[in-house]
């Protein structure tokens, strides 16, 4: 097995403060840090690095862990350019448009989705995404949904069932007949294919009751829980989510202090998503108040076709800082270690030994540039499990 030291690096992001220094990020000035295999074996200070059989010369730039997308929407197809060009001209977003994503995901063939998918995951590649989660929720037939995620499980391990995005058009006045189908003959065709299960906890999609049902199921069938919580109003999803030891309640913009506090003592992790702000013009999610509670937060894209389509974490680290109150540290901390958490695992967004070797290298010395120089392509290479594919 082979090992490569990138050496010459001005600031390391390890994620571990017992590495660096004394700060969540544990940074590393003039560092390296030796791969070997798919794995982090060493970081430390550059004149330290053990002898390996490769080199690359980072020439003075930054290194961070490859940042953890926790909560995409991949497998669709078509686009909503007309809904998002009506909308910026003064109409406001709803769940409803979901519906028409739904419809051009039926009527596409695997291949043209699966194609889509490959494309995305290409783009958010080469901003430094190394690890994403994504999930169903286009299709909302049994059929549609177990194909959306047998191809989504053909690229990531962090696959969600999210039969539950909102009521299917068929199913209009039967709401309760939909929510017997997500929880019944769908959960078993698509159980098998999911790590996750989802469900849209909003007006207009699921409320709380239904939203419990579906999520209890989930768990039943070996699924673990995740929700779309209080997203555009106040509601039950943020409790919810605390209650069923949920990974992650997403979104997370109208919360009360009683949702904060809950969030604060428990292990659901607070999931934001900039771009869906961003692209919506809605308010904003206070990340400050979420942290300076001792909630733990997690950035993410949301990409998808309808209210947030952009597969640009480094976007959403800057948007998080200008708009959401964080600062740079905490925002790339959030789009990696936090992203994380979101997942429940400790094998990335961390550049410890033993963690996967996923690496961004910046065109830049530090990773606050990711703030400083919104929109710039910064990204300069990228490992995924030791192998450089950018």
């Amino acid at each position: 097995m082979s090992s490569t030291v990138i050496s010459d690096i001005a600031t390391l992001v390890t994620n571990d403060p017992s590495l660096g220094d004394s700060s969540p990020l544990g940074l590393v000035r003039d560092a390296a840090v030796v791969i070997e295999g798919d794995r982090v074996v060493w970081t430390g200070e550059s004149s330290k690095a053990p002898a390996t059989d490769n080199r690359v010369d980072a020439e003075g730039r930054a290194v961070l862990p490859g940042f953890v997308d926790s909560h995409s929407h991949l497998v669709f197809a078509g686009d909503r350019t007309e809904e998002f060009n009506a909308r910026m001209s003064g109409r406001a977003y709803s769940a409803g448009g979901i519906r028409t994503t739904v419809a051009a995901t039926r009527a596409a063939g695997d291949g043209e989705l699966e194609a889509n998918l490959t494309r995305f995951l290409g783009e958010a590649l080469r901003q430094g995404t190394t690890t994403f989660e994504t999930k169903s929720g286009y299709g909302l037939t049994v059929e549609d949904e177990a194909r959306a995620l047998r191809l989504a499980a053909r690229h990531t391990d962090e696959v969600t069932y999210l039969g539950a995005h909102v009521v299917a058009p068929e199913y209009a006045e039967d709401p309760a007949g939909y929510v017997a189908l997500v929880t019944g003959e769908m959960l078993d065709a698509c159980a098998p294919h999911a790590r996750w299960i989802d469900v849209f906890c909003e007006k207009g999609a699921f409320d709380g009751d239904q939203a419990r049902a579906i999520l209890t199921a989930g768990k039943a069938k070996g699924l673990h829980p995740r929700v779309h919580a209080n997203q555009l109003s106040h509601g039950p999803g943020v409790r919810l989510a605390v209650e069923l030891d949920a990974a992650s309640a997403d979104h997370c913009t109208h919360l009360t202090d009683a949702d904060v506090d809950a969030l604060a003592n428990s292990r659901t992790v607070a999931t934001l998503l900039p771009g869906a702000e961003f692209s919506t013009r809605a308010e904003w999610p206070d990340a400050r108040r979420l942290i300076d509670a001792g909630a733990t937060v997690a950035l993410s894209t949301d990409c998808n076709p309808g209210s947030s389509f952009t597969s640009s974490v480094p976007f959403c680290v800057a948007l998080a800082v200008r708009d959401m109150g964080m600062t740079p540290d905490e925002a790339v901390w959030s789009a990696t270690a936090g992203g994380a958490a979101a997942l429940r695992r400790t094998d990335i967004g961390r550049l410890t030994p033993g963690a996967y070797a996923d690496l961004t290298l910046l065109d830049a010395p530090s990773h606050v540039h990711l703030a400083y120089r919104p929109g710039v392509p910064l990204v300069a290479g990228v490992w995924r499990r030791g192998v450089r594919e950018v």
